[in-house]
């Protein structure tokens, strides 16, 4: 996922698209391409493309024009889905990250080494990323993916290492 759809803009069939991405300029670029995408991140059936055809920086976030999308209705139908690029064609994460993806199936543990659970899915909160972690036999716990609950994520073992507020994880 490199990006998801927040609203329509304009009467042109415009896009305010918030990015996933560290280098929104290099994926969001006019003449390049994107794969539609569903609202809950995964390839529209059709695999469709969309070429962009003009992209500018928007309050944290970009307006982008796409060929084939002309007018606000048409723009309209685009709203909170997300548009998404293969793996292959992005950087690979630097030395310490991970794609959000890559963190579906990775084990949790407390710090001290218990384990907590497994990732089942990342969700997209106004207040971040939280995961949803399911606990054998009992039930799921949904964890904040930030500085303070997260203390390492080790990609090669699949391992995270969390410090949950205290009462969380009983």
């Amino acid at each position: 996922m490199v990006g998801k759809v927040r609203r329509a803009h304009g009467i042109r069939g415009e896009l305010v698209v918030e990015s996933m991405t560290d280098a929104p300029d290099a994926v969001f670029a006019a003449g390049l391409r994107v794969f539609a995408g569903t609202r809950n991140g995964t390839l529209s059936g059709d695999r469709q493309e969309l070429r962009i055809g003009h992209a500018t920086p928007f309050k944290g976030g970009w307006i982008v024009g796409f060929d084939g999308i002309a007018t606000r209705s048409a723009a309209e139908a685009w709203r909170d889905r997300f548009f998404l690029l293969p793996e292959d064609e992005i950087a690979p994460p630097e030395e310490g990250e991970v794609f959000i993806h890559d963190l579906v199936g990775m084990q949790v543990q407390l710090v001290d080494g218990s384990p907590v659970g497994e990732v089942a899915q990342v969700l997209e909160m106004p207040q971040g990323l939280v995961m949803e972690v399911k606990r054998p036999a009992r039930g799921t716990v949904l964890l904040q993916f930030d500085d303070h609950t997260v203390m390492d994520v080790d990609a090669d073992r699949r391992v995270i290492r969390v410090d949950p507020v205290d009462g969380l994880i009983d």
